[in-house]
């Protein structure tokens, strides 16, 4: 079974990267590094986007707006909509945010090593546009154990 649903993500994840990719060749824009002023970025984003996205806050747990969201679809960033997740490998994990176990590609995100406020965490930003996203941890479920804890409020939902 495990088989099984590896074959099944690398088959959803596999179509996701295609469109992604065939998306960035068309437009060319999803693959600039975007590098805006703290003045630039405020004047796009709400307050509370720009603290998490810029200043790396995290919006209260159970808040936000895409935790319970269940339809089919995309997140993408909410300060470029750089694709990130997939709907297909969102799940709950009770901790208040929205919680995804694979990214939908290796580019998409990055991984930083963050140890402010005396924890060892990793945390993840848009590798597009350097948004803070949230952290991701090794308690996540099959198939890759890892769990990838977003805040909403970083986020946009596309849907199918």
């Amino acid at each position: 079974m495990k088989i099984l649903s590896i074959a099944i993500l690398s088959i959803i994840c596999l179509s996701s990267c295609g469109q992604n990719i065939q998306e960035r060749e068309e437009t060319n824009d999803l693959v600039t590094p975007i590098v805006k002023t703290p003045e630039e970025w405020r004047k796009e984003l709400t307050p509370e986007e720009y603290n998490v996205l810029r200043e790396e806050g995290t919006e209260s747990a159970f808040t936000g707006d895409l935790l319970n969201n269940n339809s089919e679809g995309v997140y993408t960033c909410a300060g470029c909509n750089t694709p990130l997740f997939s709907s297909a490998t969102k799940f709950k994990s009770g901790t208040g945010w929205p919680s995804f176990y694979i990214p939908l590609n290796d580019s998409c995100i990055t991984e930083i090593q963050d140890s402010a406020y005396g924890w060892n965490r990793v945390e993840v930003v848009c590798s597009r546009c350097g948004g803070h996203q949230g952290h991701v941890f090794e308690d996540g479920p099959d198939p890759t154990g890892l769990r990838y804890c977003i805040n909403s409020v970083s986020m946009n939902f596309r849907k199918n």
